[in-house]
């Protein structure tokens, strides 16, 4: 899925109004059009000719006065059509799997008067976790800090990493960018394992015509290992003096030595600080947001919410949004991604995408999973997305249940936010960084930004502090219409706990070779960077 754009979320004021509405004008009538000239005898005329004359006379009169009339018969023949042939698939083919049909809207409206209703103590945030592990240090940590470079020796080559993407990419990369990241910090703070500079040596630029493209750049494919550079790169870097790795991203495997696995952990957590113009924001939106969570001493909780038009499109999920859903997601598709999903071969299959917990939830999804584990309406949440999909519709029943919704356009003026117009990037590092001191984060279809925000979580507190639930469970519990609130409230509490189990594991993998990332699990060589800190 390529790169998208960071956008803004305006909340909408609910409202008793229809979704979508029509306007219709009247047809103007045109004038009786004029009879042609006679051409040859009669005899040649009585016939063709006047079926001719009757044709012409009926578009310019039937037709054009009554042309709405037909369109509204073509659209209720094809709105019948349709609906027959789902009663007719209903009967032949049986009830749909359940999972597959999105009932939340359904279920919602039947469980609303009862979490209204609903007086069971709140969930307290400071205890949403029972316990919290810290990563066991099972290295000598001396054994790897102290593997430093003599900071008087001149490098012999340089390295010119170019990472492609943007905020999450540029993390993996272990690279930076100085309208993102600190680039001070970060040189100072490797000083004693790498050596980082910002312009290159006039020599070595005059060689390659002081053009950074005329640098060679050498192919690395995706998690290389260590001794791939040590063998195939470095001898090419001693040759030529300098070259390039472009793109940079996931071009180092996650089971490297553990020296070399240090600094890029102390990169990571250490040395990857935002911008003084991004972090000053940031610290304005945190205060501000905690100043609004008083009713819950401070706290607040995050979520990452997905529903985005894009995103929504590339699932190729259904929300009932009906014959104007398909027609936005249809044209959503085409524009991002040209015939991918139109392509000979290709099935679209958008009940199984749900029942295997492919579908991103939308936020009434959300607002009810979290009012089940028993945040209560006074919880503030902090929604980190970009613009969500006819959010006049789907925002709605979130602010219902929670109405102490806040984003960063929201705790921000337009004048703090001017910088940032347009940045996707600097926009989700605003978003990085409200969400990573709340007391709970809520992930709700995974990818880089989560991960990232899991891992930098589990290395400052021990504990990942997410919610992370089971979309498939979750799939089949929505799709119970009919679910009482009691019952539903106990399998969102099951839900929290295994959760909260998780979230103190490590994955396991059947190859011992392979290990999990530290960008979401923190690895033992990052309990190393802690200590040096200390």
């Amino acid at each position: 899925m390529k790169h998208k754009t960071h956008h803004h979320i305006t909340l909408p004021i609910p409202s008793n109004g229809a979704d979508y509405t029509t306007d219709s004008g009247n047809s103007s009538t045109s004038p009786r059009s004029r009879r042609r000239p006679s051409r040859g005898p009669r005899r040649f005329r009585s016939g063709k000719s006047l079926n001719k004359r009757f044709l012409w006379g009926f578009r310019t009169s039937s037709w054009r006065r009554h042309y709405w009339v037909v369109l509204v018969l073509a659209l209720l023949y094809v709105v019948g059509f349709v609906g027959f042939m789902g009663m007719c698939s209903s009967v032949f083919l049986g009830p749909p799997a359940p999972g597959s049909v999105y009932r939340s809207p359904q279920l919602f409206f039947n469980l609303w008067p009862f979490i209204q209703r609903d007086t069971s103590p709140a969930i307290q945030l400071s205890s949403v976790w029972s316990h919290s592990r810290m990563m066991r240090n099972e290295r000598h940590c001396a054994n790897i800090t102290n593997n430093r470079v003599n900071g008087s020796d001149a490098p012999n080559g340089y390295l010119i990493v170019e990472a492609n993407g943007g905020l999450n990419q540029q993390r993996t990369s272990v690279c930076q960018f100085g309208d993102i990241y600190d680039e001070d910090h970060f040189i100072e703070t490797l000083k004693d394992y790498v050596t980082v500079v910002k312009e290159l040596p006039t020599d070595l630029m005059e060689r390659y015509n002081n053009n950074i493209g005329n640098v060679p750049n050498v192919k690395v494919r995706a998690w290389a290992p260590a001794s791939f550079y040590l063998q195939d790169v470095h001898p090419i870097l001693l040759e030529n003096g300098v070259i390039r790795i472009a793109p940079f991203a996931n071009r180092l495997a996650n089971s490297i030595p553990p020296d070399i696995q240090f600094v890029r952990c102390l990169a990571n957590y250490q040395a990857l600080t935002l911008s003084a113009p991004i972090s000053t924001l940031a610290q304005k939106i945190i205060s501000r947001m905690i100043q609004k969570s008083s009713e819950t001493s401070g706290k607040y909780v995050a979520v990452h919410l997905r529903f985005e038009e894009d995103m929504v499109a590339f699932s190729c999920c259904i929300y009932g949004g009906g014959w104007m859903e398909k027609f936005e997601m249809d044209y959503a598709r085409r524009k991002g991604w040209k015939d991918k999903f139109t392509q000979r071969g290709r099935i679209i299959n958008p009940g199984l995408n749900r029942m295997n917990g492919r579908c991103p939830l939308t936020p009434l999804e959300v607002g009810m999973m979290l009012r089940g584990m028993g945040f209560r309406n006074n919880t503030s949440i902090y929604v980190a997305s970009g613009t969500i999909y006819n959010a006049k519709r789907n925002m709605v029943p979130l602010l219902q249940m929670f109405p102490l919704v806040q984003t960063k356009e929201y705790l921000a003026t337009q004048q703090e936010l001017s910088f940032f117009k347009d940045y996707s990037s600097r926009l989700a590092a605003l978003d990085y960084a409200v969400c990573l001191l709340s007391e709970v984060f809520v992930t709700t279809q995974g990818g880089n930004f989560p991960h990232f925000l899991m891992g930098h979580r589990r290395f400052l507190y021990g504990h990942a502090k997410t919610i992370k639930p089971d979309k498939r469970k979750l799939a089949l519990i929505l799709h119970n219409a009919s679910l009482s609130w009691e019952a539903f409230k106990e399998q969102m509490t099951m839900m929290l706990a295994e959760s909260d189990r998780e979230g103190t594991m490590l994955p396991k993998f059947k190859k011992a070779s392979k290990q999990p990332s530290i960008f979401e699990h923190p690895s033992q060589e990052c309990r190393c960077v802690k200590e040096l800190a200390n």
